[in-house]
């Protein structure tokens, strides 16, 4: 009787075995075809980072001396960002929502996603970013990963007395103790940077279930280089080859998206890097079909090759298009869209700045052989012309830049409609029409309206994958209790609570609730006129039936006045005070306890 095989390590190096490099270096290879093939778009997505950027390039039709761009492109887009992330995050705080089995809410473990939330800043680092690059390259995509950080903490220890109780003053000792701090990171990943083969699928697992690979082009320095062969993602020999080959290096046919990003906002240089291959797909390892992930330097050179390190089995990259073509998993940007209406607005402001010039001096027109003295007529003041007035006329150039601003204004205005921006998005935007008050509640509800549409496609196709990664990663690297902020129930909001490795896709599952509650917010005129409908209807109108609008004013106060106040605001009257453990915990920590 053959023994059972057991499967192979996540950690394991495969890049020996050579039925496996064989398999990897035909991948690898249609991976340098995927990005050639992909150059043409990653050109157009440069272009467009220039108009973003306000980079006049050779795609003007005018040449004049003026050099002005005008930034409708970058207005709308930024516009756009600051409705869209203030429309996925409310005031509240409240960012996600869990469906469980028992029905039983856990508070818990949704201040731990909100927490994860708040510690990789996707307020307001990686929202702002993303929904830039969505606009400018169509595609939103990050990669989510886990990083622990050591760090070695001084505590003041209390030396306690005969009694037990504690002794301050001179009575102290300091402790030096090292700490293991981890959680999972967000990366924005430019669409250049990424490709999917094939490109004619709907998502990421239709693509490595289909046998194709999705890879992201990285660009490490010697350091990240060595860093990766001390975590063992990469072979020591190939990662040194690596580094004495980086000088001989070129950058071969792959534009430096985060050169180009450092470039525009005035940062030059950037040092040596090598180009690095970061390739998961599906390969046979001891007879099964198993995610991994390799790592290619060019050249048929095969850093590493590995199982995937994650127990959720899954490639860490979400993506999603801004618009979605049947057929195709990456979209077309906005502001593709607008881009030649750009140029147009900069040649139009240009050829009307160069005539200014001309309408600002006057023309002086007379006739020479009536004039003898035309070399002395100066333009000073007081000048004296020895010449005849009727012979001697003055006229104005034509204020050609007059017009010029308002046809530039018209294709504003066109930028604006193309990219589904109001004047209530802009600040200082406010239209020269003075609206009625019906007019301004029309255009409120239709931004609304347009807005929630739009980050519907980023609460879907990115933040509910995202905080369920989280939850995933959290299930796998944390062993130990974590204390956080929990928002609970019983009139006390604010308090801590530790919080056990929680059970992944047994009990709980997690959504992005963040827009779904901006758009509660919108519907609290309509709310308050159905409360005062069933206050006017009188008991006996329900039998069987009690009226019960606490929790119905305890969300409205929430969504108003956020977690922390509400709770000072509309208080419930039960008698509770925190376990002492509690409390000993939250003193460990450093938090006042009444």
């Amino acid at each position: 009787m053959s023994a059972t095989r057991r499967p192979p390590k996540r950690d394991a190096e495969l890049s020996g075995k050579p039925m496996l490099r064989k398999k990897l270096v035909e991948v690898f290879a249609d991976v340098e075809k995927g990005f050639v093939d992909q150059r043409n778009r990653s050109d157009d997505i440069m272009d467009n980072w220039d108009l973003f950027y306000c980079k006049l390039t050779d795609h003007q039709f005018y040449n004049g001396n003026s050099q002005i761009f005008m930034p409708y492109v970058r207005d709308a887009v930024n516009a756009r960002k600051t409705r869209f992330t203030n429309q996925i995050f409310p005031r509240s705080g409240r960012y996600v929502d869990v469906t469980t089995t028992d029905g039983e809410i856990p508070h818990a473990e949704m201040a731990l996603i909100e927490n994860y939330v708040r510690k990789t800043k996707l307020r307001t680092e990686i929202m702002p970013a993303l929904v830039k690059n969505g606009d400018v390259e169509g595609q939103y995509s990050v990669y989510v990963g886990w990083e622990e950080v050591t760090r070695h903490h001084t505590r003041r220890e209390t030396v306690a007395d005969q009694e037990g109780l504690p002794e301050l003053g001179e009575h102290t000792e300091y402790e030096t103790s090292a700490e293991k701090i981890g959680r999972p990171t967000v990366e924005v990943l430019h669409d250049g940077d990424l490709l999917i083969l094939p490109a004619t699928v709907d998502n990421i697992e239709e693509a490595i279930e289909g046998g194709g690979s999705v890879t992201i082009l990285r660009r490490w320095s010697k350091g990240r280089i060595r860093k990766a062969i001390a975590d063992g993602d990469i072979v020591k020999e190939d990662g040194e080859a690596l580094i004495k080959a980086m000088s001989k290096k070129g950058q071969g046919d792959t534009r430096d998206v985060p050169k180009d990003m450092a470039e525009a906002a005035g940062i030059k240089g950037g040092g040596s890097h090598a180009l690095v291959y970061e390739t998961w797909t599906r390969l046979k390892v001891e007879g099964t079909e198993r995610l991994c992930r390799a790592y290619y330097g060019g050249e048929k050179q095969i850093l590493g090759c590995k199982l995937c390190p994650y127990w959720c089995d899954r490639v860490p990259v979400i993506t999603a298009p801004v618009d979605k073509i049947a057929g195709v998993i990456k979209g077309r940007a906005p502001v593709a869209d607008v881009a030649t209406l750009q140029i147009l607005a900069n040649d139009t402001i240009n050829e009307g700045a160069d005539t200014s010039h001309f309408s600002a001096m006057p023309i002086v027109m007379t006739d020479p052989n009536k004039n003898p003295r035309v070399g002395s007529m100066v333009l000073g003041l007081a000048a004296v012309w020895e010449t005849s007035p009727q012979d001697t006329q003055f006229a104005q150039f034509p204020e050609l830049w007059r017009t010029a601003t308002e046809r530039a204004e018209a294709i504003k205005g066109q930028i604006f409609q193309t990219l589904g921006v109001n004047t209530s998005m802009v600040p200082q935007g406010a239209s020269k029409r003075k609206q009625n008050q019906a007019e301004i509640a029309n255009e409120q509800q239709v931004d609304i309206l347009t807005t929630a549409d739009a980050v519907t496609v980023i609460e879907e196709g990115i933040l509910t994958p995202l905080i369920q990664r989280f939850a995933e990663y959290d299930h796998q690297f944390r062993d130990e209790d974590i204390t956080i902020r929990v928002y609970g129930e019983l009139g006390v909001r604010a308090q801590m609570q530790d919080v056990e490795p929680i059970q992944l896709n047994n009990r709980w599952e997690f959504k992005w609730f963040g827009v779904e509650a901006a758009r509660n917010a919108a519907q609290m005129q309509q709310q308050i006129a159905g409360i005062n409908v069933l206050k006017g209807i009188p008991p006996d109108q329900y039998p069987g039936y009690k009226l019960n609008l606490a929790p119905v004013m305890e969300q409205m106060t929430e969504s108003l006045f956020g977690p922390r106040l509400a709770p000072l605001i509309f208080v419930k009257e039960v008698p509770f005070s925190l376990d002492p453990e509690m409390e000993n915990t939250m003193l460990e920590h450093g938090h006042v306890v009444k």
